[in-house]
């Protein structure tokens, strides 16, 4: 009986230690050497993480954009690896491809070659952002001043789903078949069907999304702030905004198990670690 006992209440400190108690340890930073980084992506497949870099104005068409190629480790190999992009902003990985958004725009990168082979205007675009690849090959890409999901399917750029429910919607995460998109809302949405749920209100505009290797949300607010989502509760992990310093673009490196968090106009790409306690 006194076993049992012991290890149930192992067992509900392990849950408790899951559901809150979460905040970040930084492991490294690349130091302010970079260009307006937006967003960043570590792709598991060739173990390099691409930065996107703004360099300017996020509207302005003005040939200064590019992608960084970075080790895990935080080192920059190439600043420049792409460049001939605008305001380059969120990324996905897909079939050796990398894509992303640039204001009205979505850029095809070949990866193994480091040259961008297609541009895609989006049909009626204000101001794209985040980029989502499904399974299948799909692409989608979200537009939050137009209230618009846009897709690439087959080769052809159109617009997805849009209205109003959908201003402001930026951060994208696709999962067995479900597009999450973030704004105010956390928002789930089936791929075949387009049905729309509403999985948590109060999220303070979601910049960046992604999920850690708990299966838990973790998302952005551009301002400075990073939060963890589990079982309906957020727990704020960061808060930079009374020092300016924006967490743009989030991802979370899986295989790393490290949040990596482009920091805007600080110019910096940091890496930390969700210590669970």
């Amino acid at each position: 009986m006194k076993k049992t006992l012991f290890l149930l209440l192992i067992l509900s400190s392990m849950l408790s230690v899951d559901a809150c108690c979460q905040h970040l340890v930084e492991i490294w930073r690349t130091g302010p050497v970079l260009s307006t980084p937006e967003s960043v992506l570590y792709d598991a497949t060739s173990g390099n993480i691409y930065v996107a870099n703004i360099n300017g104005n996020p509207t302005d068409k003005d040939g200064n954009g590019f992608i960084s190629l970075l080790k895990p480790d935080g080192t920059i190999v190439q600043k420049q690896w792409v460049t001939g992009l605008n305001a380059p902003k969120g990324m996905a990985v897909s079939n050796g491809k990398l894509y992303v958004s640039d204001i009205d725009q979505l850029i095809e990168i070949e990866i193994s070659k480091a040259q961008i082979i297609a541009r895609y205007p989006a049909p009626g675009a204000i101001f794209l952002n985040d980029v989502a690849a499904s399974q299948d090959g799909t692409i989608f890409v979200s537009d939050n001043r137009a209230g618009r999901i846009h897709q690439l399917k087959n080769g052809m750029f159109s617009i997805w789903l849009e209205g109003d429910d959908f201003i402001q919607t930026n951060g994208l995460f696709i999962e067995n078949g479900i597009l999450y998109a973030g704004s105010e809302q956390l928002k789930a949405i089936d791929i075949q069907t387009k049905a729309v749920e509403i999985i948590q209100n109060n999220c303070q505009g979601i910049d960046g999304l992604a999920k850690d290797e708990l299966g838990n949300f973790v998302f952005s607010n551009w301002p400075g702030r990073i939060f963890y989502l589990h079982n309906g509760q957020q727990t704020k992990l960061w808060d930079s905004t009374a020092n300016q310093i924006n967490t743009a673009d989030i991802w979370y490196a899986t295989a790393l198990k490290l949040l990596l968090v482009p920091t805007f106009f600080d110019n910096q790409l940091v890496a930390y670690q969700i210590k669970h306690e």
